[in-house]
């Protein structure tokens, strides 16, 4: 699996081209062969959080050269973000716990 980590901070945090956009690229990631899941996070202070998944390196680069996504990224450096890292990464181990909501612990309530 290939996990892309991509912090930001937008210029405007309430521009409308920027959530079209954002919304647009959801949208295009989800029917990528390959796409596995996305999630963003916000924290406190403004700093922006998207965590991609990819099945594989292949899939992951085929979304990079999106030609609608390659727009988007550009349109990102020029008008939306004020910064950005990009961190692309292989996965070497997962761990999970997918507990079914019966065996949790008993509150005594």
């Amino acid at each position: 699996m290939i996990v892309t980590v991509f912090r930001s901070r937008l210029q405007d945090p309430h521009s409308d081209d920027y959530q079209r956009t954002a919304a647009r690229m959801s949208e295009l990631a989800r029917t990528m062969p390959g796409y596995l899941s996305h999630k963003g996070f916000v924290a406190e202070d403004g700093e922006r959080v998207t965590i991609v998944e990819f099945a594989d390196e292949a899939s992951q680069r085929q979304w990079a050269l999106h030609a609608e996504h390659v727009a988007a990224k550009l349109q990102g450096r020029k008008a939306f973000y004020s910064e950005y890292k990009l961190q692309v990464c292989q996965l070497l181990r997962e761990s999970r716990l997918d507990a079914p909501a019966a065996a949790a612990p008993d509150t005594g309530a």
